[in-house]
């Protein structure tokens, strides 16, 4: 079982969702990149998923519990108490990058009672970690307000020297706010966000070669070469 769920209104310019799984049976899950960064609290606690530039595999055994909460992309800000590009491709325990700030989340106290039902215990992870992300945000500075436009303009077919002029930045500006805001530099950030458009569209059920017009790609060609640097799998395994 996978859920989403909307973020509460406190969290929702600064994060997609949250979401909880309870794997039915062992296996591995291929994580691709999409721009995010995922505070988890799985078996092994709480940790941090960084920015993805390729495929991330991630274990699974059936019956355990994890319960995330999704960073918008470029909206992850000081939440985390160090550069998001520090977090680039990176499992990291929460407890390892700023103790203090998390405290009332990684106090033993803070533990939700076991429980023999999976999903009250997801319920109840997810309540601790939406509390505890609003506080961080209501602490830290905001995000780089030009991080959304960022991502549209990208988004839309721009190349990084249109989007640069677009948004009024010199391309050294432009790279120096992507790195900062997102991870990695506008060019990795271009690929991203025009991958999970393009696997948007290629689920919903559009043909390939619309795919790969529509999301900016040279031809179909192009589409499918992207696809397998990013994901590390041809496209038609990402649609299954």
């Amino acid at each position: 079982m996978y859920e989403e769920r909307p973020p509460a209104p406190e969290l929702a310019g600064r994060v997609v969702c949250a979401w909880g799984q309870i794997p039915e049976a062992d296996g591995t899950q291929l994580v691709v990149p999409d721009g995010c960064v995922d505070l988890i609290w799985g078996p092994a606690g709480l940790f941090v998923a960084g920015p993805d530039t390729g495929p991330m595999p991630a274990p699974l055994r059936a019956g355990e519990v994890l319960a995330g909460i999704r960073f918008r992309p470029g909206g992850t800000g000081e939440v985390f108490g160090v550069p998001v590009h520090g977090l680039r491709d990176q499992r990291v325990p929460l407890a390892a990058l700023n103790r203090a700030a998390w405290s009332p989340l990684l106090s033993p106290d803070a533990a939700p009672s076991v429980s023999s039902d999976p999903r009250l215990l997801l319920d109840e992870r997810l309540r601790l970690m939406r509390r505890a992300v609003a506080a961080r945000i209501h602490e830290t500075a905001p995000p780089d307000p030009a991080a959304p436009a960022l991502v549209a303009a990208l988004r839309s077919g721009l190349s990084v020297r249109e989007a640069a002029w677009e948004l009024g930045f010199s391309e050294r500006q432009l790279h120096r706010r992507s790195v900062a805001g997102f991870g990695y530099p506008p060019k990795t950030l271009q690929r991203v966000v025009r991958f999970q458009r393009a696997l948007r569209l290629a689920r919903s059920g559009v043909a390939l070669a619309e795919v790969a017009a529509a999301s900016g790609y040279a031809d179909q060609a192009h589409l499918s070469h992207d696809v397998k640097r990013l994901s590390g799998v041809p496209l038609s395994r990402l649609l299954t």
